[in-house]
């Protein structure tokens, strides 16, 4: 027997009642009040959380409000608790049908233009009504492929993540990148550790692209501090590792800045731990990613050019170096201290390390002067400082003015907070002393040396430093 198409839905609430065992009564919608408000405010916004704690408040389980709306008892308790959203416009049909809410009320239409949506429970009940006619479908059954569909719709449709959870927690990511330029390592991995777990947790699920690329793009912001900062303590092989995570997951956002970024970022530990061609192929692979300009392509430039300089190739460190600077007049930042972003005084401090290493001495003095100016004499980002001050250091032992040298070394490691003298400012400052000639290292340098084998020590006592890996 075939059902009429416009006693469907009346008969479908009927039917889904007797096999729940409740029935919804229908004056709810119109006279109940919820949080202080008529139930019919949450019903025009299409508020299912509201609608389900409504009727949970009233004694109706989720399983059993799971049970109407043809739906995991599980996700009726995670739709009621904001962690999943419906929106979905054949999922709101049904949870309008299965709950006995007038269609107008959410205006989803008119209650007699409800299409037949048949449960294997009410195909049972209605002796066979719903199966398709004969000779339709080849075979297949046809309510059953609407079920597959709805379902298919609510799972791309409904997200796990509450939109003000999503915005808790990139705001929660924003403010750590302001307070990371002038914390300390270890208490921001101390910091970091809850968020990663939570977007770790909310990744796990299935959720709607758009969803799923912003929780991307915050695993990739928040592994990628993670790495700088044990790059920072010098434990490589870690960082390096989290340098990979934070790749994969600006590639999963989608978001080609955000892709830029994060290998420019990782390209500074082959720079400061490793072999400085690794650093150029990074670089080259982030600018490879778009031809958009961005702060992050001229920050990836930036690195580039450094490293070459580096490696001794120095007609492509030099073009290196008016590639950044075009691409910072295109794209740079303004004036700020928030991490990952790239302002003029960045800009100075990689072109500082680019003229150290070509032997520029006379530009390279320019150029930090210029930045200590626009870092100011109480840095935010007294790290960038320090090792400005250690690129000195070696300008000057190139000009052959060691003690110099050696004091202006032992003054930028000094001048940083004791939780800051990590591997990453030790490791540049022994080059220092390695960059003198064993002529001319006079008690100064070997106060310097003695200085920071007391860093070194102090440093592993605090637990702010980590022995290099491979």
């Amino acid at each position: 027997m075939t059902v009429p198409m416009r006693c469907a839905g009346k008969l479908g609430r009927r039917a889904i009642g007797v096999v729940v065992g409740l029935q919804v009564d229908p004056d709810w919608w119109s006279s109940g009040v919820w949080n202080g408000r008529p139930i019919g405010e949450f019903l025009r916004r299409r508020d299912v959380t509201a609608i389900f704690r409504f009727l949970h408040a009233r004694g109706v389980s989720y399983g059993r409000i799971a049970g109407l709306v043809d739906i995991s008892a599980n996700r009726a308790a995670e739709i009621a608790k904001g962690v999943r959203q419906v929106t979905a416009y054949e999922v709101l049909e049904r949870i309008a049908v299965g709950l006995s809410i007038p269609r107008p009320a959410m205006g989803l239409g008119r209650d007699e233009d409800t299409p037949a949506t048949w449960g294997p429970d009410l195909v049972a009940a209605g002796g066979g009504a719903g199966l398709p006619p004969a000779g339709a479908g080849a075979g297949v059954e046809v309510s059953g492929l609407a079920r597959l569909r709805l379902g298919l719709d609510e799972a791309l449709a409904s997200a796990s993540v509450a939109p003000r959870q999503l915005e808790l927690v990139e705001e929660s990511v924003g403010e750590h990148m302001r307070v990371y330029p002038s914390a300390s390592p270890q208490v921001m991995l101390s910091l970091l550790v809850a968020d990663c777990r939570e977007v770790q947790a909310l990744s796990l699920r299935r959720q709607p692209a758009a969803v799923q690329s912003r929780l991307s793009g915050v695993a990739a912001l928040l592994a990628t501090m993670c790495a700088d900062a044990l790059m920072r303590l010098g434990d490589v092989a870690e960082a390096r590792r989290w340098y990979g995570t934070a790749i994969h997951a600006a590639d999963d956002s989608g978001q080609a800045p955000l892709r830029v970024l994060v290998r420019a970022q990782a390209a500074m530990l082959p720079y400061y731990f490793g072999n400085p061609g690794q650093t150029v192929a990074l670089a080259e692979a982030g600018l490879a990613v778009t031809s958009t300009a961005s702060s992050a392509g001229a920050l990836a430039a930036a690195g580039r050019a450094r490293a070459l300089a580096r490696l001794g190739a120095i007609e492509q460190a030099r073009s290196a170096i008016d590639q950044a600077r075009r691409m910072f007049d295109q794209a740079g930042d303004g004036d700020t201290d928030v991490a990952f972003r790239f302002p003029a005084k960045r800009l100075l401090f990689y072109l500082s390390g680019a003229h150290t290493w070509l032997g520029d001495t006379g530009e390279a003095y320019r150029v930090q002067d210029e930045a200590f100016r626009l870092y100011g004499v109480a840095p935010t980002v007294p790290i960038d400082v320090a090792l400005i001050a250690l690129d000195r250091s070696l300008c000057l032992v190139r000009d052959r003015r060691a003690t110099e040298a050696a004091v202006t070394a032992r003054d930028a490691v000094a001048d940083l907070p004791e939780t800051q003298r990590t591997e990453i400012i030790l490791t540049r400052a022994t080059d220092v002393v390695s960059a003198i000639p064993e002529g001319n290292r006079r008690s100064e340098v070997a106060a310097l040396t003695d200085y920071v084998r007391a860093c070194r020590e102090r440093a592993r006592s605090l637990g702010t430093t980590a022995v290099p890996g491979p």
